[in-house]
């Protein structure tokens, strides 16, 4: 097969990059895009097998995403897509490399932070379009040996010809020009001294293993542009999630000593005194438990099914997608709380994803629809709070749609974050930011009824006690003092 070399590189007077294409990438960034968007790398990030790329004096953050790049063979303006794939000569490996320092300085352009020299590697061969399925093609990544990507171009959000005619509307593909056509869940950081590895391959054809070598850079940034400068939120999303890039928990609302408190009152008490504060609609109705006898204390994390819908559903129901993502994300002492619609055909959990959640650490999982492989998931020792059981498979009625938003279950809506309190008396939300107030005045409440249970047992008529009058608040109080010294 033909080798990249200086004359191909010479050739591509555009490179463009889309940017979300995966569905697995799109599950990871927790968006899916309706349509493709694209980018402009510059001709001179462009380079071959072997070389070094620096990572700019100052930066932290070297981002490397594994992905194809298609080669125009012949000039495509307003082309269909029945035709488009006909104008792309070839397949190549290619690295879309740049530094998340410095995306904040040109928002929407990439131009900095993905134009630099080098930033752009492709080849080493060119695999012929004619000789391939472009809906066939595999792409792997290595990062110091070590696979970080792999996955096929079978359900791409926007499939290669797509892509060219969509450009085509407006401006014209010319011979030579590269379109880099995404990256795969997978990518992430590399550092000074890393090798990154990357190769395209369709049945017994490949491009070999497209080599970059990362060079830290000497030569630091002048005072007169915008410099180097990353967050937190920039250090996530460049590894690809908080453990990854070595980052803290965020702090929780649900201290340990507020957690105490919670399970220590009955949801009685609870709903009572969130009624007193106007709150009606926070109860989780018409659930089932697999364990009943549990009461669970935990922060709310959320999925959202959509009604199925054949298309759909291949672009977000398989890899990677938004269920999978919730479950293989969910932390220790959380609650996954889905979104079914009530819709009870279908399950929307089975037993090996129940339990990846309770290996995770999840306190329960709460769902408004049915539950595969039920004898195995009401074995488990995390509790299911469900509509009912179903052994049809998700796909029946459902597509896993988006994580950590606000959805509803169950008649209430649920925020990430929600405090979730669940026992055999039902299920409760409990907004964070009432949740110290709330608990105090359930366990003065509780106190409170201990004592007329008590003036009650011992022959008390509940005129005048149940509530209590001030006669009796003033017995209570004598009581509670007593009590307290003893």
């Amino acid at each position: 097969m033909e080798q990249v070399n200086g004359d191909t590189l010479a050739a591509a007077r555009k490179v463009i990059a889309v940017h979300i294409n995966y569905p697995s990438r799109a599950a990871q960034r927790g968006r899916t895009p309706a349509q493709p968007s694209y980018f402009l790398k510059p001709s001179s990030s462009l380079s071959l097998t072997g070389s070094a790329v620096e990572r700019p004096a100052g930066c932290e953050l070297l981002g490397y995403e594994g992905e194809i790049a298609l080669v125009i063979g012949k000039a495509a303006r307003r082309v269909g897509i029945d035709d488009a794939w006909s104008h792309v000569a070839a397949v190549t490996a290619s690295n879309d490399l740049g530094v998340y320092d410095l995306r904040y300085a040109d928002k929407g352009s990439n131009l900095r932070s993905k134009g630099g020299d080098g930033f752009t590697p492709v080849g080493p061969a060119l695999i012929p379009a004619d000789a391939v399925d472009p809906t066939q093609l595999r792409i792997r990544t290595w990062h110091n040996g070590q696979l970080v990507q792999d996955d096929t171009t079978e359900d791409l959000l926007f499939p290669f010809a797509r892509l060219v005619a969509d450009l085509s509307q407006l401006l014209t593909l010319e011979e030579g020009d590269i379109i880099l056509t995404g990256t795969p869940a997978g990518a992430s950081v590399a550092k000074p001294g890393d090798v990154l590895e990357v190769e395209v391959s369709a049945g017994g054809l490949t491009t070999g293993r497209l080599v970059t070598r990362v060079e830290e850079g000497t030569t630091p940034f002048a005072d007169f542009g915008a410099g180097p400068k990353v967050d937190d939120v920039q250090r996530e999303e460049a590894w690809g999630s908080r453990e990854a890039a070595g980052l803290p928990a965020p702090a929780s609302t649900l201290t340990p000593e507020l957690k105490a408190k919670l399970e220590s009152v009955a949801t009685a008490t609870l709903s009572s005194q969130m009624r007193k504060r106007g709150l009606n609609n926070v109860s989780i109705d018409g659930l089932q438990a697999t364990r009943p006898d549990r009461r669970v204390v935990g922060l709310a994390r959320t999925l959202r099914y959509v009604p199925n819908r054949e298309d759909l559903f291949k672009t977000h129901g398989g890899g990677f997608n938004a269920q999978k993502k919730a479950i293989d994300s969910v932390n220790e002492g959380e609650i996954l709380v889905m979104e079914a619609r009530g819709e009870k055909g279908t399950g929307t959990v089975g037993d090996i994803l129940a339990l990846r959640a309770q290996v995770r650490g999840a306190a329960a999982i709460i769902t408004d629809g049915g539950v595969r492989d039920y004898a195995a998931v009401a074995g488990l020792d995390m509790p299911t709070y469900f509509a009912n059981p179903h052994p049809a498979v998700l796909g029946r009625r459902h597509i896993p749609w988006d994580t950590d938003i606000t959805i509803a279950c169950g008649g209430a809506t649920v925020q990430p974050g929600d405090i979730i309190v669940a026992d055999s008396d039902g299920i409760l939300v409990i907004p964070p930011a009432i949740a110290e107030e709330l608990v105090d005045d359930c366990i003065a409440q509780e106190q409170e009824e201990a004592f007329i249970f008590e003036m009650v047992k011992q022959g008390n008529s509940v005129d005048g006690l149940y509530p209590m009058n001030a006669e009796w608040q003033a017995r209570y109080e004598e009581w509670k003092a007593g009590t307290a010294n003893d």
